[in-house]
């Protein structure tokens, strides 16, 4: 066998063995994704200022969430969720939940987290039923965003919640959040210009 067919047939047969030897070996599970955020509120003139957070863990489609002084001043509430996604053009994702909430109050809660992106703009929504037996209700926070530059993120946002004690349980009002990196920093004004106006920051990081 000449020297060049012998090195044809040694690099054919390296070929073949890692060609093999990548279609067997077994893909790597995914890798767990981290996200904290804290929301400091405060509602000027009150002294019921309070800071809520929400933590997630995604591993794949498995989807893990665990929030603090979401539904009520000091309550506490753990999900487990699927990630389903898809699109091109238009993207979407959505995660059904299922958890419950314990502290002022406890109940079963099933939730959903949607998600849509179009080119620079974006809608997001996170729901959840509760039924505590005495006043069942729905929570809703709503985003409609556009990014103005890629770390700039501004646009408009609705929430629907008890936890103020008022007659308006429906806010609405601007937002903006700064992206750099793994960290996000934001803000919101919910009723801007009424008497029960409410501030909101951000502050979340990725990991």
């Amino acid at each position: 066998m000449s020297a060049v067919r012998f090195t044809i047939t040694v690099c054919t047969v390296w070929a073949a063995t890692c060609a093999w030897a990548d279609e067997s070996a077994p893909e790597a599970p995914p890798a767990w994704e981290f996200a904290l955020t804290a929301y400091p509120t405060v509602v000027p003139g009150r002294d019921n200022n309070y800071t809520s957070a929400i933590g997630t863990a995604d591993r794949g489609v498995l989807h893990l969430e665990a929030r603090y002084s979401y539904e009520a001043a000091g309550a506490r509430s753990a999900f487990v969720g699927w990630n389903f996604s898809g699109g091109e053009t238009l993207t979407w994702e959505i995660t059904p939940l299922l958890g419950g909430v314990w502290g002022p109050f406890q109940a079963f809660v099933p939730g959903v987290e949607l998600s849509l992106a179009y080119q620079r703009f974006d809608f997001y929504l996170e729901g959840e039923y509760v039924d505590d037996g005495d006043a069942p209700y729905t929570y809703a926070w709503s985003e409609l965003g556009f990014a103005a530059q890629d770390w700039l993120r501004i646009g408009l946002a609705v929430q629907r919640t008890r936890i103020f004690g008022e007659e308006r349980d429906i806010q609405r009002g601007p937002f903006a959040q700064v992206n750099r990196d793994r960290f996000s920093v934001g803000g919101y004004w919910f009723n801007p210009g009424a008497d029960d106006q409410i501030f909101i920051g951000s502050i979340g990081v990725t990991f």
